[in-house]
């Protein structure tokens, strides 16, 4: 019979093979006619059976393959988990490293800081893929944003505002604005190889703003701005706001300058009973979930064909926003995103 690789053969196929040749060895072949049978080295059909004489039919099992766990890292397994601890937890230039993210190069520059040992770039890429790193988008996050006012939000401010709400019988809205331009262009367009597709929007660029508001209902008040968000227009919103809503308005909106105008917080004051507002932590737009309307919305608007117009532009927004208006479980699912799940 031909020679057959064991090393070749699949776990099952091996763990056959090698019951197959205790039987015949059990039925008084010899080691020499059993190689010529099942096409093995005298030496392999000797090892099996010597095997199944110390081990039984545990012998015959295939172990795993391949160097033992931990064979050959330069890196002892202490300071594999230091390492991975410092990149879960700091940026590179929080360690003194001339980096922004963490690359291989940066990962390097660490090992070679904290541990005294210099690998090469591809070394590094094994370190990490077996930690269970993937190279990711970061998010953005200001670098003015309090960590410790966003916990305090989080843990005592939101659920304060929530058991507020509930005992006033109120609704909580989140607000914001956001600006749109007729020649902004997002997103990528198949073309030939070599040849970059072009798109010709207006050079006379046109500007709308729009102020919104949602709930984890899926309820939706929006208004379209033809300029910048002044204090008028702000009082003009919260008006239709409170007019339209069931019970008393909580509204969480972030420190945008015109909210504290003396204009607006006159109105409020007069207004306690209808309108209550809380501000969300300096910085910290993630945790808004009306940024998921605005970021929607935007989709929506850069995937229509440029305007050449401030009518055009208007148009389309104000259609977009009325699908949405008809939509509560897409603006649901706004809250299901990870940072505005909190919220949800």
């Amino acid at each position: 019979m031909k020679h057959i690789d064991m090393r070749k053969l699949p776990a099952a196929a091996q763990e056959e093979r090698r019951r197959q040749v205790v039987g015949l060895r059990e039925s008084g072949l010899t080691y020499e006619a059993i190689a010529a049978q099942v096409g093995l080295t005298r030496t392999g059909v000797f090892n099996i059976c010597r095997r199944f004489a110390e081990q039984g039919l545990a012998g015959l099992a295939s172990g795993p393959r391949g160097p033992a766990p931990g064979t050959g890292r330069f890196l002892q397994a202490e300071q594999e988990v230091q390492i991975r601890a410092l990149i879960s937890r700091h940026t590179p230039d929080e360690l003194g490293l001339p980096f922004a993210l963490w690359s291989r190069a940066a990962v390097r520059e660490l090992i070679e800081q904290s541990c005294g040992v210099r690998l090469a770039v591809r070394t590094i890429g094994t370190y990490l893929a077996r930690w269970g790193f993937t190279a990711q988008k970061p998010l953005r996050r200001a670098y003015e944003q309090s960590p410790k006012a966003v916990r305090h939000w989080l843990r005592l401010e939101y659920p304060a505002i929530v058991a507020q709400a509930r005992e006033e019988k109120g609704t909580i809205f989140w607000g914001d604005e956001t600006g749109l331009r007729s020649d902004d262009v997002r997103g990528r367009s198949f073309a030939p190889k070599g040849r970059t597709p072009v798109v010709r929007p207006s050079h006379k660029r046109t500007r709308l703003g729009l102020i919104s508001a949602v709930t984890n209902k899926g309820e939706l008040r929006w208004m379209v701005l033809d300029g910048a968000l002044k204090a008028p227009g702000l009082i003009r919103f919260l008006a239709r706001l409170i007019q339209d809503a069931r019970g008393k308005v909580f509204l969480i909106w972030d420190n945008l300058p015109v909210h504290r105008a003396q204009a607006v917080r006159g109105w409020l004051a007069e207004r306690q009973e209808q309108i209550e507002v809380f501000h969300l932590p300096s910085y910290s737009p993630e945790l808004n979930p009306d940024e998921g309307l605005n970021a929607d919305l935007k989709q929506a608007v850069t995937r229509k064909p440029p305007a050449r117009s401030k009518h055009e532009l208007k148009r389309t927004v104000i259609s977009h926003m009325r699908r949405l208006t008809k939509l509560p479980e897409r603006i649901r699912s706004y809250f299901r995103h990870q940072p505005f799940r909190y919220a949800a």
